[in-house]
C-alpha cells in the first residue's frame, strides 16, 4: 500500500491518538495565534498612527539627557550654523526642508483673534511672526494650512527679505484687510511697574504687504459636543489660536523686524531684561520633511553625529514613542508569549509524538522489514502530523484570533499597562512639526484585532514550522529502528 493512503487510514483508524495530537495542537495553536494577533495588531497600530503623524524632524537642544550641562555658570550655547542645516537637508531621506526665524509681536492697533482671557492669561495676544527660507512655504506644502487666496513667496521676496507675509483669514476679517493690502503691524514694547501694571515703552510701525491668506486644515476648534474633557479643549484652542495668528514672512524681513526693535529697545530701556549677548544673533529652527515616516530612524542615526554638542534630533513621530507605551508593552508581552509558546510546543509534540511512535514500533519495524523505504516511513509519519496540525491549526487560527481580541481588551483594560500611560495621558505636537493632537485614547481607539493576510501567513508559518520541527525527534528514533531487533 502507498505510505501517503497508510498514511490516511493511519489517522482515521487510531482515532484516540490522533484526538490527543489534534487537542494538543489546537490548544498551544490558540496561544500562538491570539499572541501573533496582538503583536501584528499593535505594529499595525504604530504604523497607522506613525503614518499619520507624518515623517518632519528638526533639531534642538536635548535639555532632557543634558540637565547638568544647561545648569553651569559658565554654561553657553552653540547656534547651528545655516551650512550645517542644509549639508543635513541634502540627505537622501529628506524630500524638502525649511529653517525659519520666528519671533513673538505684540500689536493694539493691529487686532489678533483672542482667546477667553480668563482661561488663558492674555496669552494669545499678538502674533508669531514665522519667517521661511522656503518660497513655497512648508506648511503650505504638509497642508498644514491651506491658501485660500493670493499665492505665497516668490524666491525674490526670499532672497531681497521683502515686507510681505501670509495672514489667516480670521485675522483679514478682524482687521477688514485682503490679498494686496498694506498692513501696518504695530509692534510694541511694554514694561511694568512695581504695582504690577503694563506700561507701554515705545512703539515701531512695520508695513507689510498681504500676498497671501490662509486657513489652518489640520487645527480645528472642537465643537462642545465633541469635548473629550475640559483641558484637552483648552489645548486644542490653545494650537488654534496660535495657528491662526501666526504671520508668514521671509526670513530675512522677520530678522530685520527683531534687530530694530532690539536696536530700539537698547536706546530706550539699555538696562531692559529682554536684552541679552545673543540677541543680535541669527536664530533659525531647522524643519526637515523626510520621504517616509519609516525613514526617521535612519535620518536620526545618519544626522546626528553631525550635530553639535548638546543638541538631538527630534521627529513628529516621537508624539507616538513617547505616549504609546501600553502598545509597546503589550506587543513585547505578545513576543515573550510566542516564543515560549513556540519552545513548549516543540517539547510538547515532539515528546507526544515520540511517545505514539514507541507504541507503533512494531508496525513500523513490519514496514522496513517488508522493504519499505526508511524515507516512506517517515514520510508516512509527516503526512500524519500535517493531516492533524493542519485541521488544528486552521480551526486555532480562528479561535485564537478571538482569543487574542479578549486577552488585549482584558490587558488595555486593566492597572498593567497603566504605567506605560501615565508617562503622559496627551501630547501636542512638537515644536511646530506638526499640530496633531495626539492622546492615549487616540491610540487605543486605533487598536484593532482583526483577520488580515499578514497575520494568516504569519500564524500558518509559525505554527507549521514549529510542528515540522517538532518532527525531527521522532524521525530520529524511525532512523534508529533495527527492524531485525523489533522482529525477533
Amino acid at each position: 500500500m502507498n505510505f501517503i493512503k497508510r498514511a490516511l487510514f493511519s489517522v482515521t483508524r487510531k482515532k484516540g491518538k490522533s484526538l490527543i495530537l489534534f487537542a494538543v495542537i489546537f490548544v498551544l495553536g490558540n496561544v500562538i495565534a491570539g499572541s501573533i494577533a496582538i503583536q501584528q495588531s499593535t505594529q499595525n497600530v504604530e504604523k497607522s498612527v506613525k503614518r499619520q503623524l507624518g515623517g518632519m524632524a528638526t533639531i534642538q537642544l536635548d535639555y532632557e539627557n543634558n540637565q547638568d550641562e544647561f545648569t553651569k555658570e559658565d554654561f553657553k550655547i552653540e547656534q547651528l550654523k545655516v551650512d550645517l542645516m542644509k549639508k543635513i537637508g541634502e540627505s537622501p531621506y529628506v524630500k524638502y526642508y525649511d529653517y525659519n526665524a520666528v519671533t513673538m509681536a505684540q500689536t493694539k492697533e493691529l487686532k489678533s483673534v483672542s482667546l477667553d482671557s480668563e482661561q488663558f492669561g492674555g496669552m494669545m495676544e499678538g502674533f508669531t511672526l514665522k519667517g521661511s527660507n522656503y518660497n513655497k512655504i512648508l506648511d503650505v506644502e504638509e497642508k498644514n494650512i491651506k491658501l485660500v487666496d493670493g499665492k505665497v513667496f516668490t524666491q525674490e521676496d526670499i532672497d531681497n527679505g521683502k515686507n510681505v507675509g501670509l495672514i489667516s483669514s480670521k485675522v483679514a476679517e478682524e482687521n477688514g484687510l485682503s490679498v494686496g493690502d498694506q498692513m501696518v503691524m504695530d509692534i510694541r514694547s511694554y514694561d511694568y511697574t512695581e504695582s504690577g501694571e503694563e506700561k507701554e515703552i515705545f512703539k515701531t510701525d512695520v508695513p507689510i504687504r498681504i500676498v497671501g491668506i490662509f486657513e489652518p486644515t489640520t487645527v480645528e476648534m472642537k465643537d462642545k459636543e465633541n469635548k473629550k474633557n475640559e483641558e484637552q479643549n483648552q489645548n486644542q484652542q490653545f494650537i488654534s489660536m496660535q495657528q491662526l495668528n501666526t504671520i508668514y514672512l521671509p526670513n530675512k524681513t522677520v530678522l530685520e523686524i527683531n534687530k530694530n526693535y532690539t536696536e530700539k529697545l537698547k536706546k530706550v530701556d539699555p538696562n531692559s531684561p529682554y536684552l541679552s549677548e545673543d540677541s543680535q544673533e541669527e536664530y533659525y529652527t531647522p524643519v526637515y520633511v523626510l520621504k517616509s515616516p519609516d525613514d526617521v530612524e535612519a535620518f536620526k542615526q545618519e544626522t546626528q553625529p553631525l550635530l553639535p554638542k548638546l543638541y538631538t534630533v527630534k521627529a513628529s513621530t516621537d508624539q507616538y514613542e513617547q505616549i504609546g507605551g501600553s502598545m509597546k508593552k503589550m506587543s513585547q508581552i505578545s513576543g515573550y508569549v510566542v516564543m515560549i509558546a513556540v519552545i513548549a510546543t516543540l517539547l510538547i509534540i515532539s515528546l507526544v509524538v515520540l511517545l505514539f511512535m514507541r507504541d507503533r514500533k512494531h508496525e513500523l519495524g513490519i514496514y522496513l522489514s517488508l522493504g519499505d523505504k526508511r524515507s516512506h516511513v517517515m514520510g508516512q509519519i509527516i503526512i500524519e502530523m500535517l493531516i492533524i496540525s493542519g485541521i488544528a491549526l486552521i480551526l486555532s487560527l480562528i479561535t485564537g484570533n478571538f482569543l487574542g481580541r479578549m486577552v488585549s481588551e482584558s490587558l488595555l483594560n486593566s492597572d498593567l499597562l497603566n504605567s506605560a500611560n501615565d508617562q503622559a495621558n496627551m501630547l501636542i505636537g512638537i515644536d511646530g512639526l506638526n499640530s496633531t493632537e495626539l492622546t492615549t485614547d487616540d491610540i487605543m481607539n486605533a487598536y484593532e484585532v482583526k483577520f488580515s493576510l499578514g497575520y494568516i501567513i504569519t500564524y500558518l508559518v509559525v505554527g507549521l514550522g514549529t510542528v515540522l520541527l517538532a518532527a525531527i525527534l521522532p524521525l530520529l528514533y524511525i532512523v534508529r529502528l533495527n527492524p531485525k531487533k523489533i522482529m525477533m
